[in-house]
């Protein structure tokens, strides 16, 4: 935990109170009640794919794990409670003797993911579980939701044989710093190359990218001295911003005499940035220009409030862009805001055993699914078929075929055989200790593109994706109607 904890972004922060009011009030009510050491197990999934996806790219274990790691009740927060005039001394002297000392397990970041299923399983004490609800929902919602925005647009930018870099450009457009930093971080999880937020880079590792703003150009009595004095600063990566104030009679024709004036230098200049105006046809005229002096290495950036389907359509336009500068529609997921996680109970103790719980709704999506369970991916011929939701203890073997039916039409159904079985939830943290290896960044970014290599090009695309099944066993099936069964009778 020692990396975690030394990142610039995590120093001095406090975390204890990051929830919400009625975590500590249920918490005291469990405690008065004697209930507070009961062994519970919740699960955290979302119910619907945002921005018209066909999955989420799980984001924000890192996070979590720094959380759970660094909970304590210190004065300062219990002083605080006190003031509140709630809680009686006694529970807050239990707070101050708070630790996580339960298990976690969870799907690796970067794991592609589908509704319903759990991101993470959480086990222990009620006392711990329910207090730390509102803070790891936070945590998974936020980059789970960036991190699949950004793929979108990062495959977008490599539609139609391109290989177009994406540079998240989204800090000043994000709602707070966190959402800023933490949102670069889930970007670069998401395919993008770079960040223009140096907090983020220097936490993190992640590559940090920028050039000019219009306002250091119109600090300068012309243009062209503006372009001079940043080659000047940085003459082995020189990108001119060329549309302050016209991109074809002003600013190419500028960063075209600085480009043969670094020539003579022995240097090159590495590229312009069009951030206005008709892109697809500033970007041809400009390449035009480019390629008509010999500068057919100069690449053209574009930014401009960019986001998958405008990227998409200027490559269909057959725009001259090389690279992508994308801003407040990637940082905020502009489309589809928020993702939605829940976070709900699925199993309980009673007389030393673990009992399945259900929620049930008037709302069939909102019945959860319950008991203590686990998540196969099942794959043929290394291609995903179906995940599945079993229950923890069940055991499957791949020699023998498998049934998967859909759990609400049970009459649509297939038999898979000669699978592999990937399971997703692996421990993470045991009895409150880390018994996991936080990957880096570079390997969370290679296990998304082999997640997605697993899935067929029908799931994977932006307009009506192919519905990905995940399917329930027989066991829990079976499990949840009974449960159904035996609350319809008590209903008031």
């Amino acid at each position: 935990m020692a990396v975690v904890e030394q990142l610039p972004c995590y120093r001095g922060r406090p975390v204890t109170l990051f929830t919400d009011l009625y975590q500590l009030t249920m918490m005291y009510g469990q405690y008065q009640a004697g209930q507070h050491r009961q062994r519970v197990v919740f699960d955290l999934f979302y119910r619907k794919n945002p921005s018209q996806n066909g999955y989420v790219i799980a984001a924000g274990l890192e996070q979590v794990v720094w959380y759970l790691q660094n909970l304590r009740f210190g004065s300062e927060e219990i002083d605080y409670l006190r003031q509140l005039r709630m809680f009686d001394e006694s529970f807050l002297d239990e707070l101050r003797r708070f630790r996580f000392t339960g298990d976690l397990f969870a799907v690796p970041e970067g794991t592609i993911v589908f509704p319903h299923e759990p991101l993470l399983r959480v086990e222990g004490p009620i006392f711990e579980v329910q207090l730390v609800e509102s803070a790891l929902m936070s945590f998974i919602n936020h980059q789970s939701l960036i991190a699949t925005k950004a793929q979108r647009v990062v495959d977008a930018a490599q539609s139609g044989g391109k290989r177009g870099p994406v540079i998240e450009m989204g800090l000043r457009r994000a709602q707070n710093m966190d959402a800023a930093v933490f949102g670069a971080r889930a970007a670069y999880i998401g395919g993008c190359v770079a960040t223009s937020n140096v907090l983020a880079g220097q936490s993190f590792g992640i590559p940090v990218a920028g050039t000019q703003g219009h306002a250091w150009i119109q600090s300068f009595p012309s243009e062209l001295e503006a372009f001079r004095a940043y080659y000047r600063a940085f003459p082995d990566n020189t990108v001119l911003l060329v549309d302050t104030y016209d991109v074809l009679r002003s600013g190419v024709p500028n960063a075209i005499t600085v480009a043969k004036e670094m020539e003579k230098d022995g240097r090159q200049l590495r590229g312009i940035r069009i951030d206005s105006g008709d892109l697809a046809y500033l970007s041809k005229r400009a390449r035009a220009m480019l390629d008509a002096a010999g500068l057919t290495y100069v690449e053209i950036v574009a930014s401009s409030d960019l986001d998958e389907w405008t990227i998409r359509d200027l490559i269909m336009q057959e725009a001259r862009i090389d690279s992508w500068g994308v801003g407040t529609h990637l940082i905020t997921s502009y489309d589809h805001p928020a993702l939605g996680c829940v976070y709900k109970l699925a199993a309980q103790e009673e007389n030393g055993r673990l009992v399945p719980r259900i929620k049930v709704s008037e709302n069939a999506e909102k019945v959860t699914n319950p008991g203590k369970k686990k998540v196969l991916r099942l794959l043929v011929d290394g291609i995903a078929s179906a995940d599945l939701i079993a229950l923890d203890d069940e055991q499957f073997n791949p020699a023998e075929p498998l049934e998967l039916f859909d759990p609400v039409h049970t009459y649509k159904r297939k038999v898979i055989q000669n699978y592999e079985i990937q399971e997703l939830l692996v421990p993470v943290v045991v009895g409150g200790e880390l018994v996991y290896e936080l990957p880096s960044l570079a390997a969370i970014r290679e296990h998304v593109v082999m997640g997605l290599s697993q899935f067929s090009s029908e799931v994977k695309r932006h307009v009506n994706p192919h519905i990905y099944h995940v399917d329930l066993s027989d066991k829990l099936w079976n499990l949840k109607q009974h449960l159904l069964r035996q609350w319809r009778p008590h209903a008031r």
